[in-house]
């Protein structure tokens, strides 16, 4: 994404959010949007009626919260170390890893307003976070210490790319976390829960106000 296309994609997202601290994660400031539906059809507007993934962006989902909490309670997990937030979303999981003293931090995702998002994000909690922009599920995370993934098992298609690359990860050493509020596609067998969650979200992207929602260590085969 060119300068001129980001500082678009900027405006965009300030256009649509209000800066408001984090429910479950409060010391995490967030550019965030009040419903859904409507963003979603205005993004794809913005690109001039062009297909476009729904404005995870726009919202803490529980998975990232969760994530979050346990990132900013359990710093020694990232403190010092390289991490990669996979499928990022607003950059929750990656401001609360630079915060918690992470050495370096890049926030991956395909949607070019989400990158923005992040920009926005790490700016306002004054933190350093590097957005990238594109889809890494064929490698391994390019040598990141951390690998962590809020709320990546939502559908099958998804978590069939996903699991590979978290494994390839653990398999080089990585340490991998993911946040997840019970979807159905999470192989719970291939991983150890770390910490228990009652998240607060937005009752319209959920079936209830508060997800139950666990962070989980990628374990061995």
């Amino acid at each position: 994404m060119g300068s001129a296309g980001a500082v678009r994609s900027e405006e965009f997202v300030r256009a649509h959010t209000r800066v408001a601290a984090t429910p479950y994660v409060p010391e995490v400031l967030l550019h965030q949007a009040d419903e859904a539906i409507g963003l979603w059809e205005r993004t794809e507007q913005a690109q001039g009626g062009a297909r476009m993934p729904p404005p995870f962006w726009a919202f803490g989902w529980a998975g990232g919260q969760a994530l979050a909490r346990h990132v900013l309670d359990h710093p020694e997990a990232v403190a010092g170390r390289t991490v990669l937030d996979l499928a990022s979303g607003s950059g929750l999981v990656a401001v609360a890893a630079a915060l918690a003293g992470a050495a370096t931090v890049t926030a991956s995702d395909i949607d070019r307003f989400a990158a923005a998002a992040v920009s926005l994000n790490a700016a306002v909690n004054g933190v350093r976070v590097a957005p990238r922009l594109g889809d890494l599920l064929d490698g391994d995370g390019d040598g990141a210490e951390v690998v962590l993934a809020g709320d990546v098992f939502y559908e099958r298609p998804m978590a069939e790319r996903v699991l590979p690359f978290l494994e390839r990860a653990r398999d080089r050493g990585a340490l991998v976390l993911v946040g997840d509020p019970g979807r159905a596609y999470l192989p719970r067998e291939r991983f150890e829960a770390v910490s228990l969650h009652e998240v607060p979200v937005v009752a319209d992207l959920e079936d209830r106000a508060v997800k139950a929602t666990t962070v989980w260590r990628l374990t061995g085969r």
